[in-house]
Parts: structure tokens; C-alpha cells; sequence
């Protein structure tokens, strides 16, 4: 049960009759009897309550009894983040003491959020406020993922409801005492896991895709509607276009392989984004910039997985790997690039027990306290490493270079440098990986003598080159050599768009753009991926004024 102290702080704030007053406006008011369900779980309901007499609670259904998470008396307004996120509801609401409530819909309450800037912020901040109290408190056992934090598949499970700030309860299966009789606690077996336990269904052999698609996190098309802008990928490139194309008042959808914040987003730390003096996790910052958008009226679906993109009369056609496809006026490419993959035997075996392709706090926990090493002489590598240091890991940062002076910023050399924890190998790379179930050491061989070298190894961390993610465009867009999008300036004769002249940002497929580390000549920067990804709406505006 919650404490009293967590309840109220779920249940506040109160709001005064002049803010109450301009919430009617936008609502209708109903009278509900005690002991009726305003909603429940597993809804795919989006209605924001404000109690104006009498009381409701908001419960957990745990077996056959409900378990209280908060109350809400006179007041007070009933909702949290999946008003904008689309997740289906997790917890119910029952009315405990017969209520007069306001009611307001979905469409609505977007309008009220857009017109009433000053009211929008106290529910805004207060829907955020929420979602982490019930990320924390009780209200977290509503979702259960169960697994063991060796499994690969587990672990994309745990990425995706951390990266998505879902309220979310990790079972552990290596830390039970008797795997068998948890399982069986569970009304699961060993052929089950990865499983997630939810209100409404137990999810057995749990994909992050069945996951998302239970939870209403998934891509659901509209017939007959027209989007005007699509982004594909939601690091901060793509994150800023959503933010700027809704602001400004274009219809948006922005669409993730994976989850959303990309590259950035498995960013242990984040020292030289401006605003931010004492730097910010990848995962806080691309979060923050995901509810900007969605508070904005952006939809951010994931995973979702473009596979094509063809022109047609008069707009685009996104095509999803499932084979259906979003009609749009225009398109913005923020794809990224993803770190190599190392050429080594069993790699695949050993990715997500082991071998990972980033350091948040997830990882980190998985390999507390044992050795790790850390692949690769760039700014992300260093802040990996030093980040995982703090988690008590001793460090090996293994490069093929001689030092890290002409790939990582002196700030972040000084500071591995000054850590006892960590130690560096130059000249040597990656010659073996061995291990059980889960990698427990890698063979280092020195470049130069081809000397080998065995060395204790519970996770090893990848930030080496990047590949762009263009593979799905084929050759609809004009690429350069490495991959990487070609846009305005850099297309010349045959390459150039069809009969116009490019925008800034613009691909060679009019009203195609491109922005952040995927396009060709881009700095690499999250700053500068920011800047790009709001430029390239700019573009848009034009490119579609030229269409009307």
C-alpha cells in the first residue's frame, strides 16, 4: 500500500476555483455514483477528471482485490503522463464517495493545454511529477517484467520501459532463491520468460514489440488521414523536429525503430549541451524533449520500424516493416548512425549478455562492482567509462589508436586519467570473447607483436565508428559513398531534386529532408543535431507552401 506520505504527493495539487473555472470550459460535468470505475485497467481511455465534490481512488487490481495508490477529493484533477504519452491505462479509478466531476476528452484537453499556457504548466508538471512517484512507489507493480539480467532479450525488454518511463516492477530471476517456485508464484515456467506480467494479460515470451503493442505504444493509422510531417527516428534530431513541427502547428508523427532518444539517448552523461552546467543523462534529456512534443500535440510511436518511402501524387508514402503504410505530406530523415559491430566470433551470442552498445544506468546495474572493458577513444566511450566507474566497475578503455588526444575532449581524458578505477590500453584490439551463458572475459591483441591477452570481463562496452541507418531508403534518396544522406548543396546535376531547387536540408526526393548525425557533413554534436532537426521544419513550412 502507499505510504500516506506518497499518496498525497500523487493525489496534490489543489487547484484554486479560477483554475477550476477555466478547466470547464473545456469540460462537461457528470454526476458518478460511489463505487462505479471512471476507468480501469488496460483502457485505451484518455479522459482528464477534476473532482468537484466527494472523492475517488485510484488502485492497483493485484488477484482479486484492488490496492490503493492515491485518493482525490475536491479539487483535485484524476490523470498522469499516459494523457499524453497514448499508453494504455495501467491503474483504475473507482469513486469511493459519490463525486460531481468535469470530464474532459482527449481533444479537449489538447486544446486546453495549447490555449491556457499558465494551466497547462501546473497539469504538465504535475502529470511528470506522477508518472515518477508511481515509477517509484506502488504504483510500479501494476507492470511486471521477469527475466534474468542475462538474457538478451530481457534486457531489450528492460530498455525499452526504462528508456520509455514506464512504471515498471524488474523481477530478477537471478537473484531468487528457488527459480522454480517464483515462476510458479507467477503462473509462469522456465519455457515463459522473458514474460511481463500486466493487469490484464500475462505476455509469454515478452518482445519489446508485443510489449509496446499491448500497452497502446504502437503505431496506429488513422483511415483517410494525411499527416503533414513524419520524422523517422526521435534522437534530438528528430525529437527537435517534432517539438518545432507541432508548435508550429503541423500535424506530426515521429516513428522509432527501437525507442525513443536514439543514440543520444543511451548517453551515460551529457557535458557540453548548452543549459546544463553540470551535464544531463542522454536518457533525462531526450525524455524531457519527448513529453515537450507530445504536450505540443506530436505523436511518438516505438517501436516502430520504417522499411520504405516512395513519392506519390501530391505526398509520401512511409512504409512500415508490417507492410502498411502512413500517407504524408513530408518526411524528415533522422535516422542516425549506430556504433559498429565488432568482427569477432560470437559476438551475436554474447549481445545483451555482455556485450552492450551503451552505459545508462541499466547496464551499469547489470555489471556493478566486476571488471568491464570499454571499446573506443571518442567523448561517448569516455563518459561510459567514467560513469561505470562510479558504479564501483574497474575499467579498461581498450583503443587501437596510441592515445585518446586526437578522438575525446581533454576534459573527459583528464578526468579517466585522474580515476583510479580506470586504465587504459592503447594499440590493442578485440581478438576473442568467451564466457558461459554470459560473457565473463575478452582475448586483447596488441596490434603491433600480435601478443595476446586474456582479461576478466563481465560487460563489454562497444563505441567504436558509426554506420548511418539508411538501409531502408534503398535508393530513393541520393546517398554518398559511406551511406550517409546527401541534402541541398552537396547534390549536383542528376542527384539534384527533380526539377526544383533544394532547400536547406532537403534530400534529392522534393519534400524528403534530412537532419542530424545521418546526413552527409553533419557535425555529430546533440546540439547541433537539435539545430538541425528544427532548421529542417523551417524547410518544410516552405517546401509544402510551394505544394498549396
Amino acid at each position: 500500500m502507499s505510504t500516506p506520505e506518497e499518496a498525497d504527493a500523487i493525489g496534490g495539487p489543489v487547484l484554486s476555483a479560477s483554475e477550476i473555472a477555466e478547466m470547464a470550459e473545456f469540460a462537461t460535468e457528470r454526476r458518478a455514483p460511489a463505487g462505479e470505475l471512471l476507468f480501469q485497467a488496460g483502457e485505451a481511455s484518455y479522459d482528464l477528471y477534476v473532482v468537484l465534490e466527494g472523492e475517488v481512488a485510484v488502485v492497483r487490481s493485484d488477484s482479486e482485490e484492488e490496492v490503493p495508490i492515491s485518493t482525490f477529493g475536491a479539487g483535485n484533477f484524476v490523470g498522469e503522463l499516459t494523457l499524453l504519452t497514448g499508453q494504455h491505462r495501467f491503474l483504475s479509478c473507482r469513486v469511493t464517495r459519490t463525486a460531481r466531476l468535469l470530464v474532459i476528452a482527449q481533444p479537449e484537453f489538447r486544446r486546453l493545454m495549447s490555449l491556457r499556457p499558465a494551466l497547462a504548466e501546473t497539469i504538465f508538471s504535475t502529470l511528470l511529477a506522477r508518472r515518477e512517484l508511481l515509477r517509484s512507489g506502488q504504483g510500479a507493480q501494476a507492470i511486471r517484467i521477469v527475466g534474468s539480467r542475462y538474457s538478451p532479450e530481457a534486457m531489450s525488454l528492460r530498455a525499452f520501459a526504462e528508456h520509455s518511463r514506464l512504471a515498471h516492477t524488474w523481477i530478477d530471476l537471478e537473484e531468487a532463491a528457488d527459480e522454480e517456485s517464483l515462476l510458479s508464484s507467477l503462473g509462469l515456467d522456465a519455457h515463459d520468460v522473458p514474460a511481463v506480467i500486466t493487469p490484464t494479460e500475462i505476455l509469454r515470451r515478452a518482445s519489446t514489440a508485443t510489449f509496446a503493442e499491448h500497452l497502446g505504444l504502437t503505431f496506429r493509422p488513422t483511415p483517410g488521414y494525411i499527416f503533414d510531417l513524419v520524422v523517422v527516428g526521435s534522437g534530438p534530431a528528430g525529437l527537435a523536429a517534432a517539438v518545432y513541427g507541432a508548435s508550429e502547428g503541423l500535424r506530426t508523427v515521429s516513428l522509432d525503430a527501437v525507442t525513443i532518444g536514439g543514440q543520444a539517448g543511451a548517453s551515460s552523461r551529457i557535458e557540453n549541451y548548452t543549459g546544463f552546467p553540470n551535464g544531463i543523462s542522454g536518457g533525462d534529456l531526450t525524455a524531457r524533449a519527448a513529453v515537450q512534443a507530445m504536450r505540443l500535440g506530436a505523436r511518438l510511436n516505438s517501436p516502430c520500424e520504417v522499411a520504405g518511402l516512395r513519392a506519390e501524387a501530391g505526398f509520401h508514402a512511409v512504409v512500415l516493416r508490417d507492410g502498411s503504410e502512413i500517407p504524408t505530406r513530408a518526411v524528415i530523415i533522422a535516422t542516425g548512425a549506430r556504433y559498429r559491430r565488432l568482427p569477432v566470433e560470437d559476438l551475436e551470442r554474447f549481445e545483451g549478455a555482455g556485450v552492450y552498445y551503451a552505459a545508462t544506468d541499466l547496464e551499469a546495474r547489470v555489471c556493478d562492482g566486476r571488471s568491464v572493458v570499454v571499446i573506443g577513444g571518442g567523448n561517448s566511450a569516455g563518459q561510459a567509462a567514467i560513469h561505470l566507474a562510479q558504479h564501483n566497475c574497474s575499467v579498461t578503455i581498450a583503443i587501437r589508436r596510441s592515445d585518446l588526444t586526437q578522438s575525446m575532449s581533454q576534459y573527459l581524458i583528464e578526468r579517466t586519467e585522474a580515476d583510479p578505477r580506470i586504465e587504459l590500453l592503447s594499440g590493442v584490439e578485440v581478438a576473442g570473447l568467451g564466457g558461459g551463458e554470459h560473457l565473463e572475459e575478452v582475448t586483447l591483441r596488441q596490434a603491433a607483436t600480435g601478443e595476446r591477452k586474456t582479461i576478466p570481463c563481465s560487460g563489454l562496452f562497444c563505441f567504436i565508428g558509426a554506420r548511418p541507418a539508411t538501409a531502408w531508403l534503398g535508393d530513393c534518396v541520393a546517398l554518398d559513398e559511406d551511406g550517409f544522406v546527401l541534402t541541398d548543396r552537396q547534390l549536383q546535376g542528376p542527384s539534384a531534386a527533380a526539377g526544383t531547387t533544394a532547400l536547406p536540408f532537403e534530400t534529392s526526393m522534393p519534400g524528403v529532408f534530412a537532419a542530424g548525425d545521418v546526413r552527409h557533413g553533419s557535425m555529430k554534436r546533440v546540439a547541433a543535431a537539435v539545430g538541425e532537426g528544427s532548421s529542417a521544419v523551417r524547410s518544410v513550412h516552405e517546401r509544402l507552401a510551394t505544394q498549396a
